[in-house]
């Protein structure tokens, strides 16, 4: 098991990160691993755009929606088997549904919240990306990441600007 990290590297202009991706390419980097985030409507067809996850703050939010909604739905589910209202009764079942029913609203609701933010750590590029600058995205394996910055480290416009510990993979 190997913990990816997502390097972050910012390029003055479009040509510089076009250049970048053949490295990486070249490098064995999936272009599934490979993002960039430039000025709205500026980044040429043949880079591959940050997907909605990278740019917002959805992933974030759902894993707080899902938290708290769980967390609501059971004490609902709670409150309503010790306090049935109208004098019903409920069975021991009203406190798991109420949990996965929070989740799942607690989950969606945030989610819609979530998309519509920018992602909190990409608000340091944005001066620059805005300025003209692209950002490049790379999702590599923590035994790589040496690797890959001194390969992207030959290009003297790119600077590796942030070092993300993600995820483990297999």
């Amino acid at each position: 098991m190997d913990i990816t990290q997502t390097l972050y590297f910012m390029l003055p202009n479009a040509d510089s990160a076009k250049n970048a991706l053949k490295e990486m390419l070249r490098s064995h980097i999936g272009i599934g691993k490979i993002h960039f985030l430039g000025k709205r409507g500026e980044l040429p067809s043949e880079l591959p755009e940050a997907s909605v996850f990278q740019k917002t703050d959805i992933t974030h939010a759902a894993k707080i929606g899902i938290l708290a909604g769980g967390f609501i739905g059971m004490v609902s589910g709670m409150a309503v088997l010790l306090f049935p209202p109208g004098g019903l009764v409920f069975g021991l079942i009203t406190v798991p549904f109420g949990t996965v029913l929070g989740a799942v609203v607690g989950v969606w609701s945030a989610t819609m919240i979530g998309s519509a933010l920018p992602n909190t750590k990409l608000e340091a590029f944005q001066p620059e990306i805005e300025q003209g600058k692209v950002l490049m995205i790379v999702d590599v394996p923590q035994s790589r990441v040496d690797e890959i910055s001194v390969q992207v480290g030959k290009n003297p416009n790119a600077v590796l600007r942030h070092l993300d510990p993600t995820m483990a993979s297999a």
